[in-house]
């Protein structure tokens, strides 16, 4: 059975929404009348169910919310698990090193350091549970301190971060070591 366009329209919109959203929204955004979504809804489960799709509409609270099935949730959650716990890119152990030497610190400290725009890294490192938000500095906009976590330290196998490797010594042209504190950086 072909979805009809209000179906796909309905589908598109609970697919970028992600969570459940209210009905009005949804009607708002789907250009459909209030009324006809759980009708629409029940339409578009009812093609799901005749083409064996993994997907279903759920209607939770009066919020409707794109959804897998209940007997895929665990191909799902493995998926999930999978980009969680996938290596690090350069960029990523660039960052987290940057974070593990001189917390605690914030993205621009680490961006300042790495010569470019890390943000999207550092969310990353967070989303992972490798750093974590350490509250806000008493700097202009408040900015928020990032701190290397237990998580961190298991997954390098250390007991503290007294047990990170020292740095190489490096010397600037004119040989004199740079021993600027994180609070002189910023």
């Amino acid at each position: 059975m072909k979805l009809s366009e209000k179906q796909a329209v309905l589908e598109a919109v609970l697919f970028a929404s992600g969570d459940p959203a209210e009905p009005e929204r949804i009607a708002a955004a789907a250009d459909i009348e209030k009324g006809a979504l759980a009708g629409l809804a029940d339409s578009l489960n009812e093609a799901y169910a005749e083409n064996g799709s993994s997907l279903v509409v759920l209607c939770l609270g009066g919020f409707y919310q794109l959804a897998v099935r209940t007997e895929y949730f665990e191909a799902v959650r493995a998926m999930a698990d999978s980009r969680k716990y996938a290596p690090l890119s350069q960029a990523a152990m660039e960052a987290l090193t940057v974070i593990a030497y001189n917390q605690p610190v914030t993205k621009s400290f680490v961006e300042h350091i790495r010569g470019v725009d890390s943000s999207g890294v550092v969310n990353m490192l967070a989303e992972k549970g490798l750093i974590a938000e350490a509250g806000r500095l008493e700097l202009p906009g408040r900015p928020i301190a990032y701190v290397t976590t237990d998580a961190f330290l298991r997954c390098f196998g250390l007991s503290s971060l007294d047990d990170l490797p020292p740095l190489p010594e490096h010397h600037r042209k004119d040989d004199t070591d740079d021993e600027r504190t994180y609070d002189e950086v910023q």
